[in-house]
């Protein structure tokens, strides 16, 4: 299968959506503000669809996620290059410095790479939370827990008393096998070159990525 490389910013875009399970709507929404790099969380507050800021689907999906120190490193890569923007926007459009629109970048970038790479053309943003979800379960993840990270209202009805859990580490250990599992090529090729983390090579191959069965729900 051909590594098919996606450029910037949207290959940070993938790699956000795919390790942290986010809605392509709450990625293009991410402010730099939201991200607390010296304690490893991100907090997820609002999405952004049409050019329109809103909150978040629900009072669930507003919540702290771990950030993995891969995926910190990455982030904090992109920062010294990403346009700035009055309101701080971590994928901002260079022309407008607004947040890109989410259906163009899919059809401009993402489905060429994926069949490039020789994967579905049903590839889509949602591939990637789905995909998220799938590698969430093969770890072992309890489902309370991955209903957590992925912030769902429920995933049976017993689930949406459960209390907002701690930053534990067994929530971070979780998240990081999924975060590994996305940047396993980025990873390999900085163990053989000897490369710095804080400087992330930008040809992680596109086929790495959406590894799970594809779903048209939008949760």
């Amino acid at each position: 299968m051909p590594h098919t490389i996606v450029e910037e910013p949207y290959r940070t875009m993938v790699l956000v959506a795919q390790c942290l399970g986010l809605r392509i709507s709450e990625v293009m929404a991410l402010q730099w503000s939201d991200f607390d790099f010296a304690n490893l969380t991100v907090r997820v507050q609002r999405g952004i669809v049409h050019g329109r800021v809103d909150v978040v689907k629900t009072e669930y999906s507003n919540d702290d996620l771990p950030l993995d120190s891969n995926l910190c490193a990455i982030l904090q890569h992109w920062k010294q290059q990403c346009p700035v923007s009055p309101n701080g926007w971590v994928f901002p459009n260079p022309t407008t410095l607004k947040p890109y629109w989410q259906e163009s970048i899919c059809a401009d970038h993402i489905k060429p790479a994926a069949v490039k790479a020789g994967l579905r053309t049903n590839i889509g943003w949602h591939t990637f939370r789905h995909t998220y979800r799938s590698w969430l379960d093969s770890t072992g993840a309890p489902i309370a827990m991955q209903r957590e990270l992925m912030r769902h209202a429920s995933i049976e009805t017993t689930m949406t008393v459960y209390a907002q859990a701690m930053m534990s580490d067994a929530k971070r250990q979780a998240n990081s096998k999924v975060v590994r599992m996305a940047l396993r090529p980025v990873l390999s090729t900085k163990a053989k070159s000897g490369t710095s983390v804080k400087a992330p090579p930008l040809n992680a191959p596109f086929s790495s990525l959406a590894g799970g069965p594809q779903s048209t729900a939008s949760v």
